[in-house]
């Protein structure tokens, strides 16, 4: 499975591409608005630091000047993934986006129906929000289920982007279930790394190697 960040933090991508683990950044207007920076310069520079996708979401809501910001969005580095909502419009958009070769996020996805719309839209990615569906009381992660069924009795191109992710048991639940990619909180992705047995035995070895008064430098 890939592992997408979702922040517009660039001091948190960069510690976090330098582990060779990372595999492409989400944004949205919400995270953009947090890095308190201007959009375009903070697109470009992820770019920059990420070779894997990169989604830079649109705000028109209707067809026309979401196809114009798309060729915008798209022409600032080749890994940009045009972000959509997943509305009448944004599958217009998609479609004629990924006909151009541009590739597209459908975002905002919180039914296996709309997922199997984006996928015959053209989509790179369809984002399913796990979480809030969670917040709902509905099972987020049935929806993954579904939606994998689905893109595998037709074999779409179509990559589930499992996203809204709010622990490290919606990464492992959606790795069981064969999501694409998660797109993570970087406090999330951090916690993947953790575990107190691991820091215990670690303890243990360090104490172990200072014992016998060797070096291996």
């Amino acid at each position: 499975m890939k592992f997408f960040i979702d922040t517009a933090d660039i001091d948190d991508i960069k510690e976090l591409a330098a582990t060779g683990l990372l595999d492409g950044v989400t944004t949205n207007p919400s995270l953009i608005k947090k890095s308190g920076r201007k959009f375009f310069e903070v697109i470009e520079e992820i770019c920059g630091v990420i070779e894997g996708p990169v989604s830079a979401e649109t705000v028109a809501t209707d067809h026309k000047t979401m196809l114009e910001e798309g060729r915008r969005l798209a022409g600032i580095a080749k890994n940009i993934a045009v972000k959509v909502p997943l509305t009448v419009d944004g599958l217009k958009t998609c479609k004629t986006l990924s006909d151009d070769g541009v590739m597209v996020n459908v975002t905002l996805c919180f039914s296996a129906t709309q997922a199997l719309l984006s996928a015959k839209a053209g989509a790179a990615f369809v984002s399913p929000f796990v979480g809030r569906l969670d917040d709902i009381s509905e099972d987020g992660m049935a929806l993954i289920e579904d939606i994998r069924l689905i893109f595998d009795n037709y074999d779409f191109a179509t990559e589930i982007l499992v996203a809204s992710v709010r622990s490290p048991m919606h990464v492992l639940e959606a790795a069981r279930i064969g999501a694409d990619v998660a797109t993570i909180p970087a406090d999330v992705l951090r916690k993947l790394f953790d575990h107190p047995l691991t820091d215990k035995g670690l303890a243990t070895f360090i104490q172990d190697w200072e014992d016998t008064g060797e070096s291996i430098l």
